[in-house]
């Protein structure tokens, strides 16, 4: 068996450190600059975090790094599975053996993908960088898993960078159609094919693979996407036993973009159906499908914990692309799935969000905070062209603005122009030029 294991092991060092590197969309994703660390890359299954990796190693090549000074390792291989934590060194001493000249250079990059299949692996990853000269990239699909074990065994030896599906920017440069400048100094050609590029993308999403699929192939896609974090990284990981629940609550979740989910309610609805099943096992759930990057949740703002804990979380999907089979045979809702993707860029750009009531029961969709302590207030809405929806929306923004002394006012829309009462204290945005800004 230690035989085999090894042959695997070469063959893989081998393969990882001659394959021509693949061809990719590039991303968005900031590694931050900090020397000695452990970057983990995390986010949902077939988000694109293997292709980040590539993009990493492509990265230093251009630099000018020998091929062989980067080392991709796949976990994800059936030969591995019996693979222990002792066994890893394997990796370490199969790599030098065949590289022996790389030991003593500056330029080493391990790139370990899908590593948290390995139980004990962290401490190994510990001794990497403690007695190595390399630069470790780590991928896994569980930001809960990756933080416990990162927490406990390597002690604020590695940071978290998260891939998302594809930006709306990178949406486009995946297209070949990326604007050349900024948004509102294109002629109004390109701004057009923009505009209507958006919409397209609210449908389709943000996942590479998705893109340019027949309506029916995609829903095949991105279902089994569902599927293989319902069966992969829910039960498998946490050994849930009650499959019937979760699939419920996970169609509930992924049906309702941008809802207020009250576990209460949903516990209630499930008994009066004849379904068994614990307030603590349907938090457990709703943890464990953020965990896996398929649904993002907003809590309620407040200064005190105890209140925000009060106040149920509004629920979204990780991607626009769910939506439409999730609601169906509801006709599309573009407000909600804008809504969506406007959750995801503040998220994607490292902002905090929240969503408020005021005092006067107005809902402000997020809020973000500043530094200073300042809040920025962003109402998502489609059409601005009814008047009735436009005075709606912005009288929580300034209901908000005045009770929490907030001057930064936003509703970003499909429109792409202001309403003509548009309101002087109020920021307005075309939601392409602000996703592109």
């Amino acid at each position: 068996m230690e035989g085999q294991l090894r042959a695997t092991i070469e063959e893989k060092v081998v393969e990882g450190t001659t394959r021509p590197v693949p061809a990719f969309t590039r991303r968005d994703v900031r590694i931050p600059a900090v020397p000695n660390k452990a970057f983990t890359i995390i986010g949902m299954r077939r988000a694109g975090k293997t292709t980040f990796l590539w993009q990493i190693v492509a990265e230093h090549l251009q630099q000018g790094m020998p091929r062989e000074h980067a080392l991709y390792f796949n976990f994800e291989d059936e030969r591995l599975l019996d693979l222990q934590a002792r066994d890893l060194q394997i990796i370490l001493e199969t790599y030098y053996q065949f590289y022996p000249h790389t030991r003593d250079s500056e330029q080493v990059l391990f790139l370990l993908d899908e590593i948290q299949r390995v139980a004990g692996w962290e401490t190994f990853v510990r001794r990497l960088l403690d007695s190595e000269t390399v630069s470790v990239y780590l991928s896994g699909s569980s930001a809960r898993m990756l933080a416990y074990e990162l927490g406990t065994s390597m002690r604020g030896r590695a940071l978290p960078v998260t891939v998302f599906p594809f930006s709306f920017r990178e949406y486009l440069r995946h297209l070949r159609e990326e604007p050349e400048d900024a948004f509102p100094r294109l002629n109004k050609a390109r701004r057009s094919l923009i505009q209507a590029r958006l919409r397209q993308y609210l449908q389709t999403g943000g996942f590479p693979e998705a893109i340019g699929l027949e309506t029916i192939d995609r829903r095949e896609l991105l279902t089994s996407y569902v599927d293989g974090v319902i069966l992969r990284d829910v039960l498998e990981r946490y050994q849930v036993s009650n499959i019937g629940v979760l699939r419920r609550l996970t169609r509930h979740l992924l049906s309702n973009p941008g809802a207020v989910f009250s576990v209460n309610r949903f516990y209630n609805d499930a008994r009066s159906q004849g379904l068994s099943v614990s307030k603590d096992t349907l938090h457990a759930m709703l943890g464990y499908l953020e965990d896996a990057f398929l649904i993002r949740t907003v809590p309620y703002f407040a200064y005190s914990e105890a209140q925000q804990r009060v106040h149920p979380r509004k629920v979204y999907p990780i991607d626009t692309g769910f939506i439409p089979f999730y609601t169906a045979p509801r006709p599309f809702p573009v407000g909600h799935a804008l809504e969506t993707c406007i959750l995801i860029e503040l998220l994607r750009r490292k902002h905090e969000v929240f969503y408020l009531r005021t005092a006067s029961g107005y809902e402000v969709d997020f809020v973000t905070v500043c530094s200073d302590g300042e809040l920025h207030l962003y109402q998502v809405c489609a059409d601005l062209s009814d008047p009735t929806t436009h005075a709606r929306e912005a009288r929580a923004l300034l209901d908000a603005g005045a009770q929490f002394s907030s001057q930064s006012l936003h509703i970003i829309s499909l429109a792409t122009a202001p309403p003509p009462e548009a309101h002087p204290q109020v920021e307005y945005h075309n939601a392409a030029a602000w996703l592109l800004s």
